[in-house]
Formats: C-alpha cells, structure tokens, sequence
C-alpha cells in the first residue's frame, strides 16, 4: 500500500473517533430536561432546559454566569456573586423579549408566566 492512501485512512479514522467522542460529551452534558428554579417569594419556576439547549445550542449563553451544575444559581447568590432576579432580569426576559421584537418565537415576559406558588 502506498503511504498516502495510509495517512488518508488513519485521518479519516481519528476524525471518525473524534467525532464520535464529541457527540458522546454532548450527549452526557444535557442536563435535566426540566429543571425547577427557586423563585423567591413570587414561586418556583418550572425552567425547559433542554428546549433551551436546543434553541440557543450555545450553552454557554447561560452558563458563562453560572456553572453547569445543579444548585449554581442558589450557590453564588449564597456567596453573594450573584444578584437576586439578575439571572432572570437580564438574562430569561431579556433575551425573550429580543425574541419576541424580532418576531420570532419566544419564552414568557412577565414575571406572572414563568413564577408558580
């Protein structure tokens, strides 16, 4: 065999490998399809991640506030890094009514829509 064809096969073989080693990562990283948010005194919000996920694909969109794991956003606010209503505030609504302006479809505005006692 010639050397060419074999450095084209052994290429073609780690691209295949790599590729399916990214797509396993992506798979395991998913997180809850449904994750439950402490709201406060206006109730918990019922929060679609994975409808998120696959609307934004970045996730780091969300996750370069927070880190991806479960409780984060009530660690930092315990820690004081991170604001009370910020997540929501400037990040949830901001972005659903960039959406929404932009005529494309889109989450809640109001707080009333996304909080439940």
């Amino acid at each position: 065999m010639n050397v060419k064809l074999i450095l084209i096969l052994i290429s073609m073989a780690a691209l295949i490998a790599g590729s399916t080693i990214a797509v396993s990562l992506a798979t395991e990283n998913q997180g809850s399809e449904n994750i439950t948010l402490d709201g406060g005194s206006r109730g918990n919000v019922s929060f679609p991640h994975r409808q998120h996920q696959k609307n934004l694909v970045d996730c780091q969109i969300c996750h370069s506030l927070f880190p991806q794991e479960a409780g984060a956003i009530e660690k930092l606010k315990a820690q004081g890094a991170l604001e009370n209503k910020y997540v929501m505030n400037k990040l949830c609504t901001k972005c659903h009514r960039e959406k929404k302006k932009a005529g494309q479809p889109s989450g809640p505005t109001s707080c009333a829509k996304c909080h439940h006692k």
